[in-house]
């Protein structure tokens, strides 16, 4: 079983203070985004305009 580390990439940052990335997850594809201001944060699935979560290939970054 792959370490806990190992399961998600980040694929996309913006920021230094308010920060937004966009995390992959590496067994099923899925796509989140990640955004925090300061002390508060929040995570969820990136939706396409349909409103099913954006899904890309799933890979091992080498």
């Amino acid at each position: 079983m792959a370490k806990a580390e190992d399961r998600f990439i980040k694929t996309y940052s913006q920021g230094k203070i308010n920060i937004t990335e966009i995390w992959v997850d590496r067994r099923t594809g899925v796509n989140y985004l990640f955004h925090a201001d300061g002390y508060a944060s929040g995570l969820t699935p990136l939706l396409d305009p349909d409103g099913r979560p954006v899904i890309t290939s799933v890979y091992d970054e080498e």
